[in-house]
């Protein structure tokens, strides 16, 4: 059973779909990735990537919705381990730059000295010191 790594999801994806890279059965996008296909084209939440015209095949196929169609539309770098089945659906050059750009630091979670969690979003919009240190 193939195995699809994206959005900070873990997928298991029926078999059965065509071949040439991660497809998911349309009616299972939902639950399985939090994609859906809409009038308007691939949708996540309230982002849609409208589907090229003339292309619709390399997407959709007997029911089923390639992520490698998807993946290479957006521009997002795919990894495939054929022993294991599983596929890798990275951040796209783009996206990553655009977060880089913003210095705006990604959301983490850590245990204060007491334990206490503490996320960086707590405290978004003001000023914090943060102190790490490693072993090695």
């Amino acid at each position: 059973m193939p195995t699809l790594l994206t959005n900070g999801r873990i997928a298991q994806l029926p078999n059965g779909g065509p071949a040439g890279g991660p497809w998911a059965p349309i009616a299972q996008l939902p639950e399985l990735t939090g994609w859906e296909l809409k009038p308007e084209g691939a949708c996540l939440g309230d982002v849609c990537v409208p589907l090229p015209r003339g292309r619709e095949s390399e997407f959709v196929r007997d029911g089923w919705f390639s992520f490698g169609a998807l993946a290479e539309h957006l521009s997002q770098p795919i990894a495939h381990d054929d022993q294991s089945e599983v596929w890798s659906i990275g951040e796209s050059a783009g996206d990553r730059t655009a977060a880089l750009e913003s210095l705006e630091a990604p959301n983490f979670a850590l245990p204060d000295h007491l334990g206490k969690e503490h996320q960086l979003l707590d405290y978004r919009g003001k000023k914090i010191f943060l102190v790490s240190w490693a072993s090695w």
